[in-house]
């Protein structure tokens, strides 16, 4: 309908702006000087009109890159297409912008080289913030952290301290940072580890009691816990000292600071805790990215964050 609407204001504008160019060139004798003056108005008229309705960027959707596979922030759902906490995000900017959306999933290895290449606007895939990134790409602020967290049995006692990992086997997903924390941890806490190929396996080796606790991102782990609360628990956070942010093409600072104002005022109405406790089944803690607003655009001490205070227009 609103395609439908916009195509046919252009065509009545572009008709406006075509007879008065043929009454234009009709000759001489049509031109005294107030028939040149109406012709002219009529002229300056429907060329306004035809350049205020050009099908431009509010009439297009907003392209926005995810990884389809990565539970629970964008995932296949039945019927087709994807779903997850990062998909509703990225309509959520949308409708803030005023702006439809199309989502695109594909591997998370393409979806940077894509939107430089001009494929995507932004991504909504979650992106962690490092330096060398920031050199490359522009980030909105933080949206959520990047923890670890433990998953263990829920008849077991809770993990209050690093410690009492000691003597215990840890499941994780073969080549991810959690395998690589455990690794370089093994011998200060006296581990375990055990590596699958995917952490639903992980996740299986714990129900199955092949393993004491799985660790993994703390959004994956609380999902997984979601999946099995008669089972499972969430247990001891590792605080990584990073977030997840939207990432655009370094030159788009616009669209980078638009989105970013959409952002925190989904921060500041609650509707991102509220996608939180929707997809991780947990509320955010007080501290968290997700609700907490921070000053100026991008990130704080990283490449690419503008202190410039503001406002932002929440609707």
């Amino acid at each position: 309908m609103s395609v439908y609407f916009h195509s046919k204001k252009r065509l009545i504008h572009g008709c406006l702006l075509f007879g008065s160019l043929k009454l234009l060139g009709k000759g001489e004798k049509f031109m005294n000087a107030r028939n040149s003056s109406l012709v002219f108005g009529a002229i300056v008229l429907a060329l306004g009109l035809f350049l205020a309705h050009p099908g431009g960027a509010q009439d297009k959707p907003l392209v926005i890159g995810v990884d389809g596979t990565f539970a629970p922030h964008a995932m296949p759902k039945m019927g087709g297409g994807v779903e997850g906490f990062n998909v509703d995000l990225a309509y959520e900017m949308g409708k803030r912008l005023g702006r439809k959306v199309e989502i695109v999933a594909q591997e998370f290895s393409g979806l940077i080289p894509g939107m430089n290449a001009g494929k995507y606007d932004f991504l909504a895939a979650p992106t962690t913030v490092l330096p060398d990134r920031a050199k490359n790409l522009l980030f909105s602020e933080g949206y959520l952290e990047t923890d670890y967290q433990f998953v263990i049995p829920i008849n077991k006692p809770d993990i209050k301290v690093l410690e009492d990992l000691k003597g215990k086997v840890i499941a994780v997903n073969k080549g991810s940072n959690y395998e690589m924390w455990c690794r370089e941890n093994e011998a200060k806490y006296g581990i375990k580890t055990e590596a699958y190929g995917t952490n639903t396996d992980a996740v299986q080796a714990v129900l199955s009691g092949r393993a004491d606790a799985n660790l993994a991102g703390h959004t994956v782990s609380a999902y997984a816990v979601l999946k099995n609360k008669q089972q499972l628990k969430l247990s001891y956070k590792i605080k990584s000292g990073t977030v997840w942010s939207l990432p655009f093409r370094k030159d788009d600072v616009k669209m980078r600071n638009l989105v970013e104002e959409a952002l925190e005022c989904a921060k500041m109405d609650g509707t991102v805790g509220k996608l939180a406790e929707k997809w991780f089944g947990v509320k955010p803690d007080p501290d968290s990215p997700a609700v907490v607003v921070f000053p100026g655009y991008g990130v704080p001490g990283y490449a690419g964050y503008d202190p410039t205070e503001h406002k932002p227009k929440c609707k």
